[in-house]
């Protein structure tokens, strides 16, 4: 559970560096959208108590019914990696335990579904999606950089073991909880999921784009069924996607799985103006010019210049 905890807080901290569109009147959205729940690199999604319905009564299973968590053994080479792993440039060391099927390795903006176990040098187990029964999903690039890296070299269905150097973990001096010094893990990708693919459009506003005085331009792809719409105050849900006029994506709340919430007021003046056009259940893109997003000189981080963004407004509160 500490692991857990720790996980949580290192992946929001990682995510609030990339996040994009929202809180700060020029700055990026929502840091609720980063989670992370799960355990060692994993996100929100993965948590377990993610998919609770409030209020449902639950009886508690007998210890009888349960699955016996099954042992997960301890490798022999934790103390350091054999000859025969492959060291990358940045002290990463890894080990092919079972190739995979797949062709494609995850990207950066990806999303993979996972199992696995770590370990301290020692042959300290600190946490495994395996005893769970519940693998872990979570975007690449919201994870301990020591995964990020790993992931890329992996195909779905391999089974990889990495030894991964302090630097790239946690560190010498982590957080209350997390584990300390150099870590090994044995990962296996049990499936890569893609983002959304860039539009067809993203390159300028089509003709039947509306465009308003401040020169934002959109367009409505799926109707809402809501009634009401948000105020310049309002706190919102939803779900987006953010691209720059070339096709790259530099944010998204759907490869994360996990939707963003933040006041309209807190965000840049693009958002602040399209969300109100809005209501709940409608997803619009927006071509948002350089004024009304980040500028052309933005702070390191952000994306310059006119932005995309597919946004569907998912609640208002």
């Amino acid at each position: 559970m500490k692991l857990r905890y720790c996980l949580l807080l290192s992946l929001i901290a990682s995510a609030c560096k990339n996040q994009a569109p929202a809180p700060e009147p020029a700055a990026e959205p929502p840091a609720v959208n980063v989670p992370a729940a799960t355990s060692a690199p994993p996100a929100a999604s993965a948590a377990p108590a993610a998919s609770t319905v409030p209020g449902a009564t639950v009886e508690t299973p007998i210890a009888s019914a349960q699955p016996a968590a099954p042992e997960v053994p301890v490798p022999t080479d934790l103390a350091a990696p054999p000859a025969d792993a492959k060291k990358t440039a940045s002290g990463l060391a890894t080990k092919v335990l079972q190739p995979g099927k797949g062709k494609e390795r995850p990207a950066p903006m990806d999303k993979v579904l996972v199992n696995y176990s770590g370990w301290t040098k020692d042959g300290k187990m600190f946490d495994s999606s395996i005893p769970r029964h519940a693998p872990s999903s979570f975007g690449v690039s919201q994870v301990i950089p020591g995964w990020t890296e790993g992931l890329q070299l992996m195909v779905a269905g391999e089974k990889r073991r990495m030894w991964i150097p302090a630097k790239l973990a946690y560190g010498d001096h982590p957080m209350a909880g997390a584990p300390v010094g150099d870590l090994v893990f044995d990962v296996e990708l049990l499936e890569v999921q893609k983002p959304p693919k860039a539009p067809p459009d993203v390159k300028a506003a089509p003709k039947n784009a509306t465009k308003t005085k401040s020169g934002l331009s959109y367009r409505v792809l799926q109707k809402g069924t809501g009634k009401d719409h948000p105020a310049a105050t309002s706190r919102v849900t939803v779900h987006y996607s953010g691209w720059t006029p070339d096709g790259k994506m530099f944010d998204s709340s759907v490869a994360r799985g996990e939707p963003a919430t933040f006041s309209l007021n807190q965000v840049i003046k693009g958002w602040t103006e399209g969300v109100q056009l809005m209501v709940v259940g409608e997803k619009t893109r927006f071509w948002i010019p350089s004024e009304l997003a980040y500028g052309s000189n933005p702070r390191p981080g952000a994306p310059s210049g006119m932005l995309v963004f597919d946004i569907e407004l998912l609640r208002i509160q």
